[in-house]
């Protein structure tokens, strides 16, 4: 029964698990979203450190999940590695090295003779806070609004210009999207907070946080939807595989997949009841809703940013170079193999569950923290 799978089929296949692992790293990234406020949520040192402990003991997940994102996107779509990271490695380059000052912070924070202070990895912690979702989330916007390159018939990949990538801020819809994940992830950030942390004080300080977070996110998150949604999409003509704009094409995506429609409006709508109950119930319990439909939303967007007939890298440069995922996968061979490996997915994402449930099994105090012998 093996041999009778298709190669679309593989390829389709690898789109919903990059699709599914981008939206967990989004999700994940509560941790960088209570980063960015760790000098404007806190009132005293004690509460600085309590944040930094409550996210501490996920940063983890996120990192891990990241680099599983990047292992899988290489290996199942390789021409969008080449392309992107042998084109736009300002932007990437930017994302890794905060997310390495990221683990270098957490690991050396609070050592004994900590020769920079913790103020030094405090600021690291802010930068890879605020600057890591804000990229990804640009450069996951030029999937809707196309990047400047050209790919030869070896598919050696030319930028347009000098800016490698960093041309993307000077679009209105990605800096958007930037921001959109940015508040988004703070406001989750605040969630994560209000669930783990025992203390009143620095759970009403991350209530209002949260509520200003979430207005700003939807306005971003909105404002990049509409205009996506009513502009020129980058449709491909499977047959040929000629590239070519057709209007409204992400908003007829959502039509033509009404599955997908479903699963994003389940999405939004499990993101505002999660900050909707904590506002106007007191509920500590958000972030299980919010989580879960953070999940939900960006994983249709990576859906209608793929399927259907669409370009999920586009070229506005040289429409005949964008990458779809029939034409940036890799062999047959490569993909039905990794195929194999994915079914293990379920079992690391039981352990993940377990995990996570064991590490906020009760809220994290100051009490605990003087009695620990790990403190980040």
């Amino acid at each position: 029964m093996i041999t009778l799978i298709s190669y679309t089929f593989l390829q389709c296949y690898w789109w919903i698990i990059i699709s599914l692992l981008g939206s967990l790293l989004v999700f994940l990234m509560f941790v960088q979203g209570g980063q960015s406020m760790i000098y404007s949520l806190p009132g005293n040192d004690n509460q600085k450190t309590l944040i930094v402990n409550a996210l501490g003991r996920k940063w983890e997940f996120t990192f891990t999940t990241l680099v599983t994102f990047g292992g899988a996107f290489f290996a199942s779509f390789p021409l969008f590695y080449a392309s992107s990271f042998g084109g736009a490695y300002w932007v990437w380059m930017a994302i890794l090295f905060s997310f390495i000052i990221q683990a270098v912070a957490y690991e050396y924070r609070s050592k004994p003779a900590n020769v920079l202070g913790k103020k030094t990895f405090d600021l690291f912690l802010f930068i890879n806070g605020a600057l890591g979702p804000f990229f990804i989330g640009t450069a996951v916007g030029t999937f809707f609004t196309g990047s400047q390159f050209s790919l030869d018939y070896m598919n050696s990949v030319k930028w347009a210009n000098n800016w490698h990538g960093l041309e993307a801020l000077l679009d209105a819809r990605n800096v958007a999207l930037g921001l959109a994940v940015l508040f988004l992830v703070k406001a989750n950030g605040s969630l994560f907070i209000i669930n783990s942390v025992d203390d009143d004080d620095l759970i009403n300080r991350s209530n209002k946080k949260m509520m200003v977070n979430s207005v700003v996110f939807l306005v971003f998150f909105l404002f990049f939807l509409v205009s996506i949604l009513l502009s020129d999409g980058f449709a491909v003509d499977t047959q040929t595989g000629i590239v070519s704009m057709m209007k409204y094409k992400y908003l007829q995506n959502f039509i033509q997949m009404p599955v997908v429609l479903i699963l994003f409006l389940a999405g939004v709508a499990g993101v505002l009841y999660g900050l909707i109950i904590t506002v106007f119930r007191g509920s500590h319990k958000g972030i299980w809703y919010a989580g879960p439909g953070t999940i939900l939303t960006v994983f249709s967007l990576f859906l209608i940013a793929g399927f259907n007939g669409t370009a999920f890298y586009p070229s506005r440069f040289d429409l005949g170079s964008s990458l779809t995922i029939y034409n940036a996968s890799s062999s047959p061979f490569t993909l039905k193999t990794m195929m194999f490996v994915s079914f293990i997915i379920p079992f690391v994402a039981w352990y993940i569950w377990y995990a996570w449930k064991a590490l906020t099994s009760k809220k994290i105090t100051e009490e605990e923290l003087k009695g620990e012998g790990h403190v980040y």
